[in-house]
């Protein structure tokens, strides 16, 4: 049976990841950085698209698995009549070249083994040149040259390669091992990469070590602490240590919708969750982390304010070209498999509201901030102050017409009012006047367009009934309290967007076809919309309901703590890209949110008829 998206777990070395089944398959990982081409592509077609299988030769899903505790550190076991065997799979922190280490364990009995790689560069698509070496067997194509080395104590080890793959057959018994060394060097280099040398259990030890160490900074001490380490463990994992971005997922063209084509690269780093990030670091306590992903932004958006760019490489670059391929069919015959991500040329008012968000909380934090910083502020609202009306694609990023998407109009008041705070804490107050003339405006004219009085809630865009689970956003970001009645109507109102005990993020109404997007197929519930419910309702008062939404999407994470972008409450299963940077910081802001004691609740008398004023 073809794995689905949750039966696989993460492993990383904070500049790239790989995908690992129950079933002891790799089948993603790119190779050297996230970005990069997949060298391993089983996950978005067969086996003949690359993948590398360690498990019991009468394989099977596991019997178990599970991370070492505060580590990213995966132990998988199976369990059979000839005996038990554990398979250890990890990424060290990276300090040359990148390499993934499966060591092999005998527990009991006698288990036979086979170690199958299969290599096909460029997506997928090249299969190499492979020859023996002394430290290895060596795969090349193009600029790319992947290392196996093979280190232990079982009594047979038999190796043969070929161009197709590269087999290493053996036999496991209790107390005896094996570890198998992959590794990544360019091309034209001739001597094998060091890690082919460092023995598999000091490359485990200073792995595990590591994770423990840096879990032990985690401030988090309430219910749920075994979610949010994870979360956050997770979060480290998609980070590239060197720039301090951190990509959305590690993944590409995992579907939204099974067999439709609602298939995106999230390989990059979206200013969209800035703020959120840098929140959910400094409440955890990474405080070295917050300063990393702010340096990295503030790298990334320098230059002309009119080419702010709503998504960047891990680098901070900005040519992201999308292209399809054909040659891969795709997760569940999911198609296109896209790489790249034309969202870079869309128009997104609301990246302005995040990154002065992102700034003002920096600056509130104490995070030393960029000489120049007070320059990009006025430059970034001299901007917006001239555009903050035009209609843009949105939060979601709809590839359909550009609209007066009220999230997007909230965020620009966001952006007037953080400027303002900057300027009194840095004293600085040369624009007050216009910015604050601004903010006014924009408040105003959110609450007359976007608010729909018979439903009793602001709606997704100027003039549409539909409702959109970023209102939900608000009262978090200050544009009016949680006690207000609009917000509480607002609140309410989400039920409309209920499946099954989760939030979608927008109406599902359209038919075959999506109204807003314009794309065919219906998507599942977002995990973070329904995280972001489970903070309204608390911050409204219903703290039970609250905890009863947060703990429906605690169960539905898989069986490692991984949750993808979507859940699929029909169906049963995690959809998108995973695992998903956006779910895991939702999940740890909501389990911060739902430890604070409640407020005393005070209430207003609903708006006039005619609207709120």
């Amino acid at each position: 049976m073809k794995p689905r998206i949750e039966d696989y777990a993460l492993v990383s070395d904070l500049e790239t990841a790989a995908m690992v089944g129950r079933d002891g398959s790799i089948d993603w990982l790119c190779l050297p950085r996230f970005d990069s081409p997949a060298c391993l592509a089983a996950l978005l077609g067969t086996g003949d698209n690359g993948f590398w299988r360690v498990a019991p030769v009468a394989r099977g899903p596991c019997t178990r698995r599970a991370y070492r505790p505060d580590t990213l550190v995966l132990e998988t076991v199976w369990e059979g009549a000839g005996g038990t065997v554990r398979v250890t799979d990890f990424m060290p922190p990276r300090t040359e070249a990148p390499c993934l280490v499966r060591l092999v364990e005998g527990l009991s009995g006698t288990v036979h083994m086979r170690s199958d790689l299969r290599l096909r560069f460029h997506q997928g698509r090249v299969v190499p040149w492979v020859r023996t070496a002394d430290a290895g067997t060596v795969a090349v194509a193009g600029p790319d040259a992947v290392w196996l080395g093979v280190e232990g104590t079982v009594d047979t080890a038999d190796r043969t390669g070929s161009t197709d793959s590269t087999v290493v057959d053996f036999t496991v018994q209790a107390g005896r091992r094996l570890a198998l060394t992959l590794a990544w060097s360019p091309s034209h280099l001739t001597e094998p990469p060091a890690a082919l040398f460092v023995p598999a259990e000091t490359a485990g030890k200073e792995t595990r070590d590591f994770w423990r160490r840096w879990t032990a900074q985690c401030r988090y001490e309430g219910p749920w602490r075994e979610a949010v380490v994870r979360s956050l463990i997770t979060l480290k994992a998609l980070t590239y240590a060197p720039t301090g971005g951190i990509v959305a997922a590690p993944t590409t063209s995992l579907p939204g919708c099974i067999g439709g084509e609602r298939n995106w690269d999230h390989r990059f780093c979206w200013l969209r969750d800035s703020t959120l990030t840098l929140s959910c670091l400094l409440h955890s306590g990474y405080r070295e982390e917050a300063t990393a992903w702010l340096d990295w932004l503030v790298r990334a958006i320098a230059g002309d304010p009119t080419d702010l760019q709503t998504v960047y490489g891990v680098g901070g670059q900005r040519l992201l070209r999308e292209v399809e391929a054909p040659w891969l069919p795709g997760f569940e015959s999911s198609q296109p498999v896209r790489f790249g991500n034309s969202a870079v040329n869309q128009f997104q008012l609301d990246v302005y509201g995040e990154v002065l968000d992102t700034l003002c909380l920096s600056l509130r934090a104490g995070i030393p901030m960029p000489a120049r910083v007070w320059g990009l502020v006025e430059t970034l609202m001299g901007h917006l102050r001239l555009s903050w009306r035009r209609p843009d694609q949105g939060l979601w990023q709809v590839r359909g017409p550009r609209r007066q998407f009220v999230h997007s109009k909230v965020m620009a008041w966001v952006a007037a009012d953080r400027a303002l705070r900057m300027g009194r804490l840095l004293g600085r107050n040369e624009f007050s006047g216009e910015w604050h003339a601004m903010r006014e405006e924009v408040h105003r004219e959110v609450c007359a367009q976007g608010w729909d009085a018979r439903q009793g809630s602001f709606v997704q865009s100027y003039g549409s009934p539909a409702l959109d689970a970023s209102a939900l956003l608000i009262p978090r970001l200050g544009f009016l309290p949680a006690r207000d009645a609009r917000v509480r109507g607002t609140v309410r109102a989400m039920r409309q967007l209920d499946c099954e005990g989760f939030l979608r993020r927008y109406d599902p109404a359209g038919g075959d076809v999506h109204d807003v997007d314009g794309l065919p197929g219906r998507e599942g519930t977002f995990v973070a919309c329904s995280l972001w419910y489970a903070d309204a309702l608390a911050a409204t008062g219903d703290r039970a309901r609250a905890r009863e939404v947060f703990e429906r999407v605690l169960a539905v994470r898989n069986d490692v703590g991984l949750l993808a972008e979507q859940w699929d409450p029909v169906a049963g299963r995690q959809l998108g890209n995973f695992p998903q940077a956006f779910s895991h910081i939702a999940l740890v802001e909501t389990a911060f949110a739902l430890a604070r004691p409640p407020r005393p609740a005070v209430h207003r008398a609903p708006p006039r008829a005619g609207g709120p004023r």
